[in-house]
């Protein structure tokens, strides 16, 4: 290993250089406009992939934008892991809030990364944690020293719900297959406190729209005697949430996992700082369900939140209407034994149940995805947390993330593998939002661990 943690440290720079070449490009998979941009992205992780040392790459297509596919296989008597990532990235908006343009790295020191952080879309939200990967196994072929198979899957669709990459998985159920799955796309508890991801949250994302009047309304010939459908809809996402922060929705909890006295006495064991959580996104106090502590209500329990609303006149000056529609859009962020298709459809009963007689309701159901876990004594945990605890040289506990990667349940289901979650983000690191970070600290560190994992799994 010492062989190859000098070429990780003789290599440091010329990594970040070609990560910084990555994240100049605009790969938006959300907006159309960037498809010239996504379809380049595919080509120079190609290139990458190859220059590292990875055999029969190919851009595949898809009916969507393309996955990246390459490996290299040593012998087929070792254990294959599969190593996912995705190239595209979210948009960029708003802009204005960048310190910089959004597609325009730099380094520039911060409170929590003394060493420095990179600044631009997409750093931490994946094109820095999958980059990892492939310097990581560039630094094994070059040192002779990667202990078994290894396979790269990189898709271009997983900020829109990774639409094609079910169908591409199951046309190619032989090419991928594999032991594990690891993943690095999700963050570390901090980094003075390094984990391992043990949980996600399954995902139930609807569109839901209120209808009154056949047409927008002169609020003073008809206000005060018609439904103003911004009014009920505001009304109706009100009650879907009691002062207790308890969900109201007919059903929602009954197949909610009940987690055991002695993991949650595990879970809390890392040191929950409510200052330092309320300082860092600008708050004065925190709430939720009654009965849990921060940690647990942003990870073993269910969600649901308004993602933006809208209806109406919002342009320049004044429109004075009661408007015939209102939208908004909400996610449910589910926890083991939920499914999206349930909590979906008890949400729909629901929130047609709560409407009045005198509007229209429509639920547009969106994607969804399932919940996950790993259990903390399986091999590809303890490989994990074995590697990070030599790179880091602290104790790595397992911790449950609040965010959705419904892609692991996919994998399990048709490749019949584990996914082992070994992110090394902070979740202070704005992804989806202005001035996304990834620090140096971290991205180096998982370039040390990967080859550490890629050995522990092999023994």
């Amino acid at each position: 290993m010492q062989e190859t943690l000098n070429y990780i440290n003789e290599n440091k720079q010329r990594f970040v250089d070609e990560l910084f070449e990555l994240l100049r490009i605009p790969s938006i998979s959300a907006d159309p406009a960037y498809k010239n941009d996504v379809l380049k992205c595919a080509d120079v992780c190609a290139e990458h992939l190859k220059n590292a040392g990875a055999d029969h790459v190919e851009v595949c297509e898809t009916k969507g934008y393309p996955i990246v596919f390459g490996e290299k296989i040593l012998d087929k008597n070792l254990p294959t892991v599969l190593v996912y990532g995705h190239y595209d990235v979210q948009p960029a908006d708003p802009l204005e809030l960048w310190k910089k343009p959004p597609f325009e790295p730099y380094i520039e020191k911060t409170e929590l990364h003394p060493e420095g952080a990179i600044f631009a879309r997409g750093s931490a939200d994946d094109k820095g944690q999958f980059f990892m990967h492939v310097k990581a196994f560039e630094a094994m072929m070059k040192t002779n020293t990667l202990p078994c198979n290894v396979k790269f899957i990189l898709e271009g669709e997983e900020e829109v719900g990774s639409v094609s990459l079910g169908d591409f998985v199951n046309e190619n159920k032989e090419k991928l297959s594999c032991d594990c799955i690891l993943i690095s796309d999700t963050h570390i508890y901090s980094n003075e406190q390094p984990t391992v991801t043990t949980g996600l949250r399954g995902l139930s994302y609807v569109e839901v729209e209120i209808e009154g009047p056949n047409r927008d309304l002169h609020s003073g010939l008809y206000g005060g005697a018609v439904p103003n459908p911004i009014h009920v809809l505001s009304r109706m996402i009100a009650k879907l949430i009691d002062e207790d922060g308890h969900i109201t929705i007919d059903g929602f909890y009954d197949n909610v996992e009940v987690v055991s006295d002695a993991e949650r006495l595990d879970m809390n064991k890392l040191k929950d700082n409510p200052e330092e959580f309320k300082k860092s996104i600008g708050l004065s106090g925190v709430e939720g369900e009654k009965s849990y502590t921060t940690l647990e209500r942003t990870s073993i329990r269910p969600t649901l939140d308004c993602n933006g609303i809208w209806g109406g006149y919002t342009g320049e000056g004044a429109k004075t209407v009661i408007p015939s529609k209102a939208s908004a859009k909400i996610s449910m962020r589910l926890v083991p034994y939920q499914t999206p298709e349930e909590i979906t459809e008890k949400f729909t009963k629901y929130f047609e149940k709560i409407a009045p007689e005198n509007v229209k309701v429509k639920v547009t159901p969106h994607h969804g995805g399932m919940p996950y876990v790993l259990p903390s004594d399986t091999k590809e945990f303890l490989a994990a947390k074995q590697a990070m605890e030599t790179a880091f040289d602290k104790e790595v506990l397992p911790y449950r993330s609040g965010g959705s990667i419904p892609i692991t349940a996919m994998f399990e289901k048709v490749l019949g593998a584990k996914s082992v979650l070994m992110g090394f983000g902070l979740d202070s690191d704005a992804i989806h939002s202005p001035n996304e970070h990834y620090g140096l600290f971290n991205f180096y560190k998982g370039i040390e661990s990967i080859p550490l994992f890629f050995e522990n799994y092999s023994k």
